[in-house]
């Protein structure tokens, strides 16, 4: 699949391929806009061949998932740069992906090779931690590069971001039971979070404090087991977290969960969470959102929290945490301008995210070209 012709490619400056033989490494790194500042993003290390090994010739599915590796990194790039401009950070937006299994691969030495290549781009891309990668495993990449970001025990480090992800989104979820049931505390509240890995099980521990009743999935019996000893939650089917019939549907696993399969068995009328990229077409499941009554918060403004908690270890700036905590809670703020917007235009809070998102980026690329 040509870069070019991908439907996630949309005016990205750089796109990367590295490979290095020695460790085994396959990665591509995306750098969608740097208008606003350095582009900053996580590193997603993912067996993407996984899903099609069942159904293809191994070389096939092999080839199914570097094509599926390169649209995941150029929709997530882009939604980076959109992240960050709307919870007005000075960062632009990019991404990583290394392909493969991180519990077969993701060894040090794989990790600082990876690092070597983001330090050839000379800053305009700084990693962070996401799914399949640890502060460890970015602690081994920062061996080889000072571009890496959500380091522990370093200087101006921020440390793993996924509380301040989940704080955000909780803080969205309440923004949104507010716009959409005029509830303005969470007590009682039916949530179904799909995902309970280190973000989702921070946010089921902010949603019992809270008092709302939880319902939980997961693909690992080990996440499922240490979020049942936050409390009192309710373990439902992988195949039927998505169709519960609760106020709440947080998905905080992989993206594409919001689909035209999905959506028809959707009860929730708010949907509010962590994950990445959640909706299969943009404009397209959104829409279909709206249409049936369903409030939907943009998937890269709720879940800024880590990314906002990261900006200052880009500057090397001390930031103390009120300040940061302070930065979280305004995207409750953010999403509360969508969906008033999205009510009195008639259209997808997903495309008001973007155009909005896209006007921040546009004003700063001429403010930049101009001077």
């Amino acid at each position: 699949m040509p870069v070019f012709d991908s439907r996630s490619f949309k005016n990205h400056e750089q796109v990367v391929f590295c490979a290095d033989e020695t460790t085994g490494l396959k990665a591509i790194i995306a750098v969608h806009s740097t208008a606003l500042g350095p582009a900053a993003g996580g590193c997603r290390f993912w067996d993407y061949a996984a899903a099609h090994r069942k159904m293809a010739p191994s070389d096939i599915a092999e080839q199914r998932g570097e094509q599926d590796a390169i649209y995941d990194v150029l929709r997530l790039s882009r939604g980076m740069s959109y992240k960050n401009a709307m919870a007005g950070l000075r960062l632009g937006g990019g991404k990583s992906v290394i392909i493969g299994n991180p519990k077969q691969l993701g060894n040090d030495d794989l990790m600082r090779a990876f690092g070597r290549y983001v330090n050839r781009l000379g800053g305009s891309y700084y990693a962070a931690e996401d799914v399949g990668t640890s502060p460890a495993m970015l602690a081994a990449t920062a061996e080889s590069t000072k571009y890496v970001c959500g380091l522990e025990g370093v200087d101006f480090g921020t440390g793993d971001p996924s509380p301040h992800t989940a704080l955000g989104v909780f803080t969205g979820i309440k923004a949104a039971v507010k716009h959409r049931l005029g509830k303005e505390d969470m007590a009682g509240i039916k949530v179904a979070v799909q995902g309970v890995g280190n973000v989702g099980r921070t946010l089921v521990k902010h949603l019992l404090d809270a008092g709302a009743h939880v319902r939980i999935t997961d693909i690992v019996d080990a996440n499922i087991e240490a979020t049942k000893a936050l409390g009192n939650v309710t373990v439902v089917g992988l195949d039927t977290i998505h169709a519960e019939d609760v106020d709440v549907f947080a998905p905080c696993a992989l993206g594409g969960g919001l689909n035209p399969k999905t959506i028809p068995e959707i009860k929730a009328s708010i949907i509010a969470g962590a994950a990445n990229n959640q909706l299969e077409r943009e404009g397209v499941e959104d829409e279909d959102l709206r249409q049936r009554g369903i409030l939907y918060a943009p998937d890269y403004v709720i879940n800024a929290g880590g990314i906002i908690s990261v900006e200052s270890e880009v500057y090397r700036e001390k930031l103390d945490e009120s300040a940061r905590r302070e930065k979280i809670l305004r995207i409750g703020e953010t999403l509360t301008t969508i969906f008033k917007t999205s009510d009195q235009s008639k259209r997808p809070t997903g495309l008001i995210a973007n155009d909005m998102a896209e006007d921040i980026i546009h004003k700063a690329n001429a403010a930049k070209f101009s001077s």
